[in-house]
């Protein structure tokens, strides 16, 4: 005995179809804004994830581990890294001008300046951990590490005077 099939929900099959014609025409019409990398915000982002990588992988090559003030360092480096990628995309795909509701003028801010005062800590620690005669083996590399922390905090110091502009000129209009 067959049985029955049973009538579709007319609003699922509307409601999957919207949303396959929405996700077609949006993801078509991705923009890419080839100016930012050449803009000041756009290279010290540029500046952060190179000089941000060199941070990390310097401190991974070597036995970090042993001295726990490298944890630290390591989890801002990495965290700060992933994050600048993200946003790196979101400015270059201009995912912002698709997304309104968020406040990325603030987002910004608060991102970067968050980056800056953690990144300074970081490097002060790493700065401070750094000495000849715990591992002369790895000493090389976590004074070069120190070196790229204070450089890449340098990075996050401008962004976030960039981000406090943009930020400080949406709120007076």
């Amino acid at each position: 005995m067959e049985e029955p099939q049973r009538a579709r929900s007319h609003t699922v099959t509307t409601t999957a179809s919207s949303f396959a014609e929405n996700f077609s025409t949006t993801s078509s019409s991705f923009s890419y804004d080839r100016e930012f990398l050449r803009t000041l915000p756009g290279l010290l982002i540029v500046a952060e994830i190179v000089l941000g990588l060199l941070v990390w992988t310097l401190i991974a090559g070597t036995e970090y581990f042993r001295v726990p003030a490298f944890g630290w360092v390591m989890f801002v480096a990495v965290f700060y890294w992933v994050l600048t990628v993200f946003f790196l995309i979101i400015y270059l795909t201009m995912t912002y001008t698709r997304i309104p509701q968020v406040p990325w003028t603030t987002v910004g801010l608060w991102f970067n300046g968050s980056a800056f005062a953690l990144y300074l800590s970081a490097a002060i620690v790493d700065a401070s951990s750094v000495s000849p005669e715990r591992d002369s083996h790895n000493f090389n590399s976590w004074a070069a590490s120190s070196f790229f922390a204070f450089l890449v905090t340098i990075c996050y110091a401008g962004n976030t005077y960039f981000s406090f502009i943009a930020w400080r000129s949406r709120t007076i209009q």
